[in-house]
């Protein structure tokens, strides 16, 4: 079918997910359906369960689940407060649900990270029979001043790899063998400190492989590439990284700040994006080859995105070919398709949704 269907979130609220219909072959991307959701959960950061019959979001306060009935009908199911500290649910503090990482294996368990203050924990939940979240399964310990903002497994999901921002380093967890499975819960095995001091790891991705991981660093904007330690499981940093940003500017640590970085469907490319902290300077978007093994053979481009990114900039390659990505921004409200031919990164689609805090990333149905 030429036609697929993506679904966006927003920043602020009022709460709403936004369903797209891009065509491939008219090459048009066009507003399907606004859903409203609870007013005060807007979801910052979305993501399909396995079967793309429910998405989880982070939503301010709170953690969500909706049932996904077709492209137009999406039903809210539940919310669940954040539990692991008593004053992070507070209307006083500004902690807030960031991201969650659905497990793509039984019992398809959500994890789930906050930000910011009274952040230093992550979140276990199980899933209904039919998807909804369901329980709060564990609440298990990162450090004090930790903040989570992108997880990924091993290709076994017997391993969480953690990137924390604020503390500045990587944490890796596994499945608790002595545990009930169906609870999902995780034991700590180790943590590293980020190459520089300045880094604040905000992304992970893994090779298929299972050998290498990419950890996408904020301030450092730099992807830098680890290698998996086959005994111990933890990440070796190979001492090789790439930029996110063109080199001559003045301080790469304070104007820029790096996003997210992607696999391809075939994981033989990985791409990865920034932000400026400017409405006036573009961010910018990357592309890498991987090798069959995992490592980063070469950086491919190092493109300028139309607009700063906001809070966003979130690349989003879909999950059946290596042809299409997503990218969207919040500081304009777009949503913007490319086509990933050759080598080379070309806009083909873009839509403006003007809706307070539009654009945060973009997950595709079909």
């Amino acid at each position: 079918m030429p036609v697929h269907h993506l679904m966006v979130g927003t920043w602020t609220p009022p709460g709403a997910i936004f369903t797209v219909a891009f065509d491939d072959e008219k090459l048009t991307l066009e507003l399907v359906k606004r859903t409203e959701i609870p007013v005060d959960e807007p979801i910052s950061w979305m993501a399909f369960d396995h079967a793309k019959k429910n998405i989880y979001g982070s939503a301010m306060k709170k953690w969500s689940s909706y049932a996904v009935k077709s492209p137009g009908e999406i039903v809210h199911e539940a919310s669940h407060p954040m539990n692991h500290d008593p004053l992070a649910s507070s209307v006083d503090t500004n902690t807030r649900a960031i991201f969650l990482l659905p497990a793509k294996q039984p019992p398809y368990a959500v994890y789930c990270n906050p930000f910011y203050k009274h952040a230093g924990h992550g979140s276990v939940f199980t899933v209904s029979p039919t998807g909804a979240l369901e329980t709060n399964s564990q609440n298990y310990e990162y450090q004090p001043n930790s903040g989570i903002h992108g997880m990924v497994f091993d290709p076994t999901e017997t391993y969480l790899y953690s990137a924390d921002l604020t503390a500045n380093k990587l944490w890796v967890h596994r499945k608790d063998p002595d545990a009930a499975p169906e609870t999902g819960a995780v034991v700590l095995v180790g943590s590293v400190d980020a190459p520089d001091a300045r880094d604040h790891p905000r992304w992970v991705a893994m090779h298929p492989t299972g050998n290498y991981l990419y950890a996408l660093m904020e301030k450092g904007n730099r992807i830098c590439e680890y290698v998996i330690d086959p005994a111990t499981h933890m990440p070796v940093y190979t001492n090789r990284s790439f930029p996110l940003i063109p080199p001559g500017i003045p301080d790469r640590w304070t104007m820029y700040r790096a996003d997210v970085c992607a696999l391809s469907f075939s994981g033989e490319y990985m791409f990865a994006s920034s932000r400026s902290n400017s409405f006036g300077l573009t961010g910018y978007v990357a592309a890498f080859k991987l090798g069959a093994t995992g490592s980063i053979e070469r950086q491919i481009c190092l493109n300028p995105t139309p607009t700063s990114g906001g809070h966003s900039n979130a690349v989003a390659p879909c999950d059946w070919s290596d042809e299409w990505v997503a990218i969207t921004d919040d500081q304009e409200g777009w949503i913007e398709i490319y086509r990933w031919q050759d080598e080379f990164l070309a806009r083909v689609a873009r839509l403006r949704i003007p809706e307070p805090g539009f654009g945060m990333n973009a997950i595709w149905y079909d």
